[in-house]
């Protein structure tokens, strides 16, 4: 059970920041429903490229497909960054398939800079320490233009904020400059999910059992689906890019 810690402060949180751009417009509210949903009220008004907004507490926290969150004050961080803009290097499905990716990844190095503890992950961005999900990121996005996309990345975690805001600037900063080559190799070095069985649960289509195999070069996750009988031919692999990823005991 996590003891509550200090309230978080502007002050504590700028002495340690050592972005360029993330969190140098910083909203801090001891209670939001929620801080997505402010978040992606301030980017309609024109907030700047890496404003982000902690809470204390979300009354009213969510994750994918709407799903409650959980948000008590004084355990956890909930925060999140408008992201503005995504270079020349990506197509934009590319940058919007990839950035709940390398954010997933952002947070695991941060934890482990600060804490010594390796996270895994679980495809696409749940946090794992020892198969339990100890953390959660949900990204949501609108697009102005196909040159300005606007992307809002929620996370909720135990974790120093300042790191994570400067590990997320740095993986996002390769992104848009390099690709996802050398993001792509760290995020499957972490991935849990590769090599696993796993049942893929789609909103609207028939779940599917197979083997996690590889990550896509626009981060889809490939399931090679179980043959109906061991003798029959090899099944072809499955793109997988937005579903529920179970992972299925050996």
């Amino acid at each position: 059970m996590s003891l509550s810690s200090a309230p978080l402060s502007l002050d504590r949180i700028r002495s340690t920041l050592a972005t360029e751009s993330l969190g140098h417009t910083l909203y801090l509210h001891q209670e939001l429903p929620s801080t997505n949903t402010e978040a992606a009220a301030l980017a309609r008004a024109g907030a700047p490229h890496g404003t982000v907004v902690i809470a204390e507490r979300q009354s009213s926290g969510y994750g994918r497909h709407g799903r409650a969150w959980f948000s008590p004050p004084g355990l956890n961080i909930y925060c999140s960054i408008i992201v503005r803009g995504m270079g020349e290097n990506l197509s934009l499905s590319q940058w919007l398939s990839w950035v709940p990716l390398v954010s997933a990844l952002a947070v695991t190095e941060a934890i482990q800079q600060t804490t010594a503890v390796s996270l895994s992950l679980k495809w696409p961005n749940d946090l794992l320490l020892h198969e339990r999900k100890v953390g959660g990121i949900l990204c949501e996005s609108s697009v102005a233009t196909t040159n300005d996309p606007v992307v809002v990345i929620g996370i909720g975690l135990n974790v120093n904020i300042a790191q994570l805001l400067l590990e997320l600037e740095q993986c996002l900063g390769e992104l848009r400059s390099s690709g996802s080559v050398r993001l792509r190799q760290a995020y499957t070095a972490r991935c849990a999910t590769l090599g696993r069985h796993v049942r893929v649960l789609f909103t609207n289509d028939h779940p599917i059992v197979g083997i996690a195999e590889a990550l896509s070069a626009d981060g889809a996750l490939q399931v090679r689906t179980v043959p109906p009988h061991s003798r029959s031919q090899p099944m072809p692999l499955v793109d997988v890019r937005a579903a529920d990823v179970i992972h299925l005991r050996e």
